[in-house]
């Protein structure tokens, strides 16, 4: 595996196996056990969004495989005005084993990616946000022992990381359903890829504006209604996205046995009440644990040549 960019560039398989392992990793974790996988090996971080969750687990993850992590601010790399994302890709396969890109444009990633030599990883762009879905699949997974079949609805803004839950989802053969307010469709084009995916799995992918949808779901799943970038349009898209929020009332609709998620940062009291994310069905917290265990998954594989069980 060269590059993680969107999760387009895994097959099925590859995507169980990545989830297999992650949760082989945590139970190894938390029986004490470590293995350097990634002894002597160096990951790039660079950063031109800020993240408490994504710098984090990159971090401590390369840290417990054995190897070492170095963070690049948006100050000391400019990345697009001080250098290009072509020349920054060139210099840091020079240095390191691996690089994390947090990005704003998708290009930007694309163009590191192209021009390095050594596996690059997208830690999110406007269009996809791949290691974020790693570990909501995983949360899933444990939460249902399996994800063939289930009901996942994402209620929000058609962002980057409901592109990366349709294309993930579709993957593992779960259904899934964006329910978003007029006007924030996701990307037709992803939609349709994802579908794609969906016929060969037996899932199921759909964009709508229904909220019905959350009938009988598996999952409720939220983020916030304005992502960084965005600001200047928070109140208009307040005013569209109050029908949308996440209250005790919309998770009744659900399954009995239906978990609630949602990606962080929260803007409580928007898109998701207290008593939804601090309540008995959320699984919000144990989902940010997993963006550690995803990601170590991801590192042992492509840097470690940890194989895959297929």
């Amino acid at each position: 595996m060269k590059n993680l960019l969107t999760l387009l560039d895994l097959e099925p398989e590859q995507v169980e196996g990545l989830l297999a392992l992650a949760q082989r990793l945590k139970s190894r974790l938390r029986a004490g056990e470590r293995e350097p996988i990634l002894s002597g090996r160096v990951l790039a971080m660079l950063f031109s969004k800020p993240s408490l969750r994504t710098r984090v687990s990159f971090e401590v993850g390369m840290q417990q495989l054995g190897g070492t992590a170095l963070y690049l601010s948006p100050a000391e790399v400019g990345l697009g005005t001080r250098e290009s994302p072509a020349d920054v890709g060139r210099v840091l396969s020079r240095y390191c084993d691996v690089i994390m890109a947090r990005v704003f444009a998708h290009a930007d990633i694309e163009a590191i990616a192209a021009a390095a030599t050594v596996p690059v990883i997208n830690g999110l762009s406007d269009r996809f946000h791949p290691c974020q879905a790693l570990a909501d699949l995983l949360t899933v997974r444990e939460a249902f022992g399996g994800l063939d079949g289930r009901r996942i609805v994402y209620v929000g803004d058609g962002n980057n990381v409901a592109h990366s839950l349709m294309v993930g989802g579709a993957l593992c053969g779960a259904h899934v359903s964006i329910v978003h307010p007029p006007g924030y469709a996701p990307d037709l084009e992803i939609v349709q890829r994802a579908e794609g995916i969906a016929v060969r799995t037996d899932g199921h992918v759909e964009a709508t504006e229904d909220l019905g949808a959350v009938d009988g779901a598996d999952v409720i799943y939220t983020d916030v209604w304005t992502s960084m970038g965005q600001e200047d349009e928070a109140a208009e898209r307040r005013r569209h996205f109050e029908p949308y929020r996440v209250d005790q009332a919309l998770v009744s609709r659900a399954a009995k046995t239906a978990i609630v998620m949602h990606c962080l940062p929260a803007h409580r009291g928007d898109e998701i009440t207290d008593e939804v994310m601090d309540g008995p069905r959320s699984r919000v917290f144990d989902q940010a644990e997993n963006r550690l265990h995803a990601q170590k998954a991801l590192l042992a594989w492509m840097v470690g040549g940890v194989e895959l069980d297929s």
